[in-house]
């Protein structure tokens, strides 16, 4: 099965700029990846802020107007979102198949 890839948005922070009220200039993000192999799903997340420059007047959108899509097309444009994923991906395949296993203690076992 394919990894699945979803964009959370935290929160974003506004300010007034010149004639435009409520202009997103930060965003807190999530991009989370999972994974489901017969009955095991595995997860993966990383997480930051970008902040944004001020939009020209003519491409300003009201705030109580974006829509979830909107804004994670800001993120897809000023993120390497391939590199986020790649890992993403990599996060998963390490608790797959992880480096350091812990075993009980051979003495303890029945």
């Amino acid at each position: 099965m394919a990894v699945n890839f979803n964009w959370v948005i935290s929160q974003m922070e506004c300010k007034n700029e010149e004639s435009l009220s409520d202009v997103v200039v930060t965003i807190h993000w999530r991009r989370n990846a999972s994974e489901k192999i017969e009955e095991k799903e595995y997860f993966a997340e990383v997480y930051g802020s970008i902040s944004l420059k001020a939009p020209k007047k003519d491409q300003f959108i009201p705030y109580n107007e974006l829509t979830k899509e909107q804004v994670e097309g800001w993120l897809n444009e000023s993120l390497k979102v391939e590199d986020l994923d790649n890992n993403l991906v990599a996060q998963i395949e390490a608790e797959k198949h992880p480096a350091i296993v812990v075993k009980p203690l051979p003495w303890n076992q029945n």
